[in-house]
């Protein structure tokens, strides 16, 4: 709980927007992903990367019965990063919001406000998630490495 407070807090003090917002004309992530994995734009911004695409997997899970929470969903996760995360959402239609959750290294899972920006079905399709904490906005811009 500690690490994950920590660290949303850090992001707070250096976000300043998000680097998916189609009112930045320079917005790095606005019509694909050119700053893949999980990140967030500073306050010069300069897109920061916490963890790289290359270092998360990203399933896609098209059927209810098997997805997260009983419906159509998606899992990323990276155990081999630093820091490691699990975030799962059911959010994976083009302008849908709702919700996910997101744990960073095994701590206390968190409820965040997920919006789905760009949607994908297929192996190597691009996703992108915007991610709301509180006041803190990250996000998610993953490549689908599996469909199951």
């Amino acid at each position: 709980m500690k690490k994950i407070t920590y660290i949303l807090v850090l992001l707070c003090l250096v976000t300043s927007c998000n680097n998916d917002d189609d009112t930045n004309n320079d917005a790095t992530n606005e019509t694909e992903c050119n700053y893949q994995g999980f990140s967030y734009l500073d306050n010069s911004n300069n897109d920061q990367t916490i963890i790289a695409e290359s270092e998360l997997n990203t399933q896609y899970f098209p059927n209810a019965s098997n997805g997260p929470f009983g419906a159509p969903g998606i899992e990323i996760a990276s155990f081999s990063s630093s820091p490691t995360i699990f975030f799962t959402t059911n959010v994976n239609e083009l302008n849908e919001t709702g919700i996910g959750f997101l744990t960073l290294d095994s701590g206390q899972e968190q409820q965040v406000t997920v919006t789905c920006q760009r949607a994908g079905t297929a192996v190597g399709d691009e996703i992108r998630l915007d991610i709301v904490y509180s006041s803190i906005e990250v996000e998610f811009c993953v490549i689908i490495d599996e469909v199951l």
